[in-house]
């Protein structure tokens, strides 16, 4: 009698242990929450517009970032640009614009100044008429520092660059379209992929899985492709003004 109570006794435990295993298997199948819990994947009790505003609120909290932007012009012309930037509005940047030429850009203490090579003054005058006049500005200003000319439209827009704020912005527009993603890498750095809709279009993030949840790198498939890369948060740099 005790055997065949020892016997019964222990396949109860067994068919007690594979019905919880069975349960929990079932749970995690059927239950997107319960399997979300189990997920030990970066952010995983966050959903996708949870972890955007999260990275949208550690980039604008961030002293300083260094960001690299590329894109296209409406005509097709490559445009990149390399930008750091603080919280105190000092900012320099670097803009090439393909044949239309390069300028570099200081913003320190609220005064703005522009370096501009041949290619770039000639291109911010095109469309006036041409005179000797302008070859010899041309030639005086190659090269040389000068305080800008904010109604310039390559001023304007690399100026524009150096606030992180309308990259955010367009990033905040649609966060509510958020979809995480697979785990991945930035340079290294450990990240979670999301996905959303702008527009007509698509957008893509990587946010930081470790530290601060930094926006590290956004695309955006609307109109003209543009891809940032945020990097260097919080790093000091310090900015010389120029002999202009």
């Amino acid at each position: 009698m005790r055997l065949l109570a020892h016997i019964a006794a222990s396949a109860l435990r067994t068919a007690t242990a594979t019905l919880c295993t069975v349960t929990a298997l079932a749970l995690t199948a059927c239950n997107p929450v319960f399997a979300q819990q189990q997920d030990t994947a970066p952010f995983a009790r966050l959903t996708g517009p949870e972890v955007v505003n999260k990275a949208l609120a550690a980039t604008r909290a961030a002293k300083s970032v260094r960001i690299t932007m590329g894109t296209k012009s409406p005509d097709g012309t490559p445009v990149e640009a390399y930008v750091a930037t603080d919280i105190r509005g000092e900012c320099t940047v670097t803009l090439s614009m393909g044949a239309a030429g390069t300028m570099d850009l200081v913003r320190t203490g609220g005064t703005v100044y522009t370096q501009s090579d041949e290619a770039m003054l000639r291109a911010a005058s095109a469309g006036r008429p041409h005179t000797d006049t302008d070859d010899a500005e041309v030639k005086k200003l190659t090269g040389r520092w000068v305080k800008a000319d904010r109604a310039d439209r390559f001023t304007a827009q690399a100026l524009g660059y150096c606030d992180r704020k309308g990259f955010l912005d367009r990033l905040a527009e649609n966060s509510d379209t958020a979809h995480k993603g697979r785990a991945t890498t930035v340079d290294s750095l450990p990240a979670l992929s999301l996905t959303g809709r702008a527009g007509r279009g698509t957008w893509q993030a990587e946010v930081a899985a470790e530290g601060r949840p930094h926006l590290l790198k956004l695309r955006f498939g609307t109109g003209a492709p543009l891809t940032v890369e945020f990097t260097e948060f919080d790093k000091p740099f310090t900015v010389k003004r120029p002999a202009a």
